[in-house]
């Protein structure tokens, strides 16, 4: 019995960061304001000759492809009052592998929940608030060590982490794309992933602290 707590608590302080991580993703993924954001930094309009309001419609079609049935997807918008279909076929094949990872994402994101909720309620329903607490606050530290490596490992070389991220995630070259008419890069320049990558290491690290805090605080009050 001593075997099968010690090995489903530490699944659970594993389970902890994918968890925090994908949740941060999705939330990434799914948000419009995060879009938004970066065409405005980033002078997306301008670069691409595009009103707000049709990339506005873009990060909106993005958001609902990826979380479609649609293999492909098929986005028109208007540029120079004319409808205009924003990916070509390079572009549309690797977006459907990004949608591949994306639903990789979600799938770790619902697994690592079940189990994470599953383990919780079954330490309350047995009372073990202590084993609890010890690997919430324990799952909570690896986090923050993750999230401050990959932290780090943005801020000094990012080019080179977003390179192997491609080389590790795809099995085709179709990610490599041209920034003088790939439309994809245009709204999505290198700094857009940047900070995209820096947002979602702050979002799971604050994630982490509050989770932590709450297992330290009832560790303080010896439960």
């Amino acid at each position: 019995m001593s075997i099968l707590r010690t090995v489903t608590k530490w699944l659970f302080i594993l389970c902890l960061p994918l968890l925090l991580l994908t949740a941060s993703i999705s939330g990434a993924i799914n948000s419009p304001a995060l879009y938004n954001y970066g065409f405005e930094k980033y002078n997306v309009s301008q670069v691409t000759g595009l009103p707000q309001t049709e990339l506005e419609k873009a990060a909106s079609g993005l958001i609902g492809y990826f979380n479609s049935n649609e293999e492909y997807i098929n986005l028109a918008v208007v540029k120079d009052g004319q409808p205009f279909v924003l990916f070509n076929e390079r572009e549309v094949a690797h977006l459907g592998d990004v949608k591949g990872l994306i639903r990789l994402d979600y799938w770790v994101l619902l697994g690592t929940l079940i189990y994470v909720l599953g383990y919780a309620g079954v330490s309350f329903w047995r009372k073990n608030w202590r084993q609890l607490v010890c690997a919430l606050v324990s799952g909570s530290g690896l986090t923050l060590a993750l999230m401050l490596a990959l932290g780090l490992g943005a801020l000094f070389n990012f080019d080179q982490l977003f390179l192997q991220f491609h080389f590790l995630s795809f099995t085709n070259e179709l990610w490599q794309l041209d920034p003088s008419h790939d439309y994809l890069i245009m709204l999505f320049p290198g700094g857009f992933w940047y900070e995209a990558t820096l947002f979602c290491a702050l979002a799971t690290a604050l994630e982490a602290i509050i989770l932590g805090g709450v297992g330290w605080g009832f560790s303080r009050r010896k439960v």
